[in-house]
């Protein structure tokens, strides 16, 4: 850790724990709530969440116009922590007839809820903190969010039967609030690194001698724009397109493992009980090999194999996974193929692609990364989930969609090794008047680009 960093990194730590804790807290809500709306009804759900997230997009983009960051997302988190007291006062209150509208409500919500708080998150860290800051201290952040996650679960799995799930929402909401305390406190320790790394060069630095700022800094500034430029912005960049295609193959690939997992358990545990007992048995390997990844790993493969090679990991064990299903198609196999993409998802994957977002322009890093992490995301789940459907009517059984998933898998891996690339020739300018500096800045000048390139 370098100097200026400590009290960004304490803050933003204490910010991602709680923004999982709150989600984690909920998620066995949300999907108890989807069983008692129906099951059948669960891919209408996933369609009415991709729904909800391109009509909310816009109005995002519209709210990041004309607040900045310190108000922007402060609001945005309250806003959600409102909605959680009124489904907390619905489920309380309502009669058992709207329980199951409640809950498919409760379900897309959740769902919308989830995407846009975690994007919100990386979305200020890749303005906080520069691409070779985040190399060194992402890892870090990810397993925050591990630990956030944890005890979340943990919590809801321990006091459901004696709180309640309105008082669940409710503790979910509080811990809401707590992020926006976080929110500001990082804005705040974030400036203060600049002014101590600017030292008696204040008035250079556009500091007058008391320690204000000659002009609004750009995180008290608006960042304006127009309400669409999130869309407008990565239709015109190809490399926007190429985290497009990264994101969207991901979610692809995610949904068809996710599918063939129910059919593998569904085929080989007939009770409910055992069918819990396994998920449950994955969940808890994953999460804790997951955090031991992200403290002990993820810094040191970023730092050695750079962007390109690391982002190229989790496509290249996905081929050898979907593979592997494909010529065994087995609780063994599935275990090992699921167990492997989540921990290198949660422990590589995610602050690798985090880092993607570092030399983007600060609207682009709010509405352009808003928009792929919410409705790009989405979209790839709802073409992974009816595609499966259609490949099971078409009549392929778990090694032919296993072999679909391959190929998908290989044009995943050269996305991720090109926009790697890419990212370390736009990163490559700003590390190099980095080091020519004597301090590290947090935001460095890579945060004011364009990679509106090809």
């Amino acid at each position: 850790m370098r100097p200026g960093e400590r009290a960004p990194l304490a803050w933003s730590l204490l910010l991602v724990f709680s923004l999982l804790a709150s989600y984690y807290v909920i998620r066995p809500i949300r999907d108890e709530m989807g069983v008692l709306g129906g099951v059948e009804n669960l891919q209408w759900l996933f369609t009415a969440t991709l729904v909800a997230m391109l009509a909310l997009n816009p109005a995002f983009s519209a709210l990041v116009r004309r607040m900045p960051r310190e108000r922007f997302l402060p609001a945005a988190y309250l806003f959600f922590a409102a909605n959680l007291v009124a489904f907390a006062v619905a489920l309380a209150t309502a009669p058992a007839a709207l329980e199951p509208w409640i809950g498919r409500v409760f379900f897309v919500w959740t769902s919308v809820f989830n995407l846009f708080v975690v994007s919100l998150f990386w979305a200020l860290m890749v303005d906080v903190f520069d691409s070779e800051q985040g190399k060194r201290l992402f890892g870090l952040l990810a397993a925050g969010a591990t630990v956030g996650a944890i005890v979340g679960s943990s919590s809801t799995a321990s006091l459901v039967g004696s709180l309640g799930e309105s008082r669940l929402m409710l503790a979910s909401a509080a811990l809401l609030v707590l992020a926006c305390l976080c929110v500001l406190r990082v804005s705040r320790s974030a400036k203060s690194a600049k002014r101590r790394a600017a030292g008696e060069g204040r008035a250079d630095a556009g500091y007058r001698a008391d320690g204000r700022p000659d002009n609004p800094p750009a995180n008290e500034a608006s960042i304006g724009g127009s309400a669409y430029a999130g869309l407008t912005h990565v239709l015109r960049s190809p490399y926007l397109l190429a985290i497009c295609a990264y994101m969207l193959l991901f979610s692809i690939t995610s949904t068809l493992l996710y599918f063939l997992q129910a059919e593998i358990v569904a085929q080989q545990f007939h009770e409910r009980a055992a069918r819990t007992r396994f998920f449950a048995s994955i969940d808890l390997a994953v999460n804790a090999a997951t955090l031991l990844v992200q403290l002990f790993v993820t810094g040191r493969v970023l730092h050695r194999f750079g962007v390109a090679r690391t982002a190229s990991i989790l496509p290249a064990l996905s081929v050898a996974g979907f593979g592997a299903l494909a010529l065994a198609p087995g609780v063994a196999v599935l275990v090992a193929a699921q167990f492997g993409r989540r921990v290198l998802n949660f422990g590589l994957a995610r602050p690798t692609r985090e880092l993607l977002f570092t030399v983007l322009s600060r609207e682009d890093k709010y509405k352009a990364k808003n928009a792929i992490d919410t409705v790009v995301y989405r979209a790839g789940d709802q073409v992974g989930s009816w595609s499966y459907a259609a490949l099971a009517w078409a009549g392929l059984g778990i090694t032919g969609i296993a072999l679909v998933a391959v190929p998908l898998s290989v044009g995943w891996l050269a996305v991720s090794w090109w926009v790697g690339r890419r990212q370390e020739s736009l990163a490559a300018p700003a590390a190099g008047s980095a080091t020519a500096g004597s301090a590290p800045a947090l935001g460095g000048a890579s945060a004011n680009r364009r990679a509106d390139a090809p």
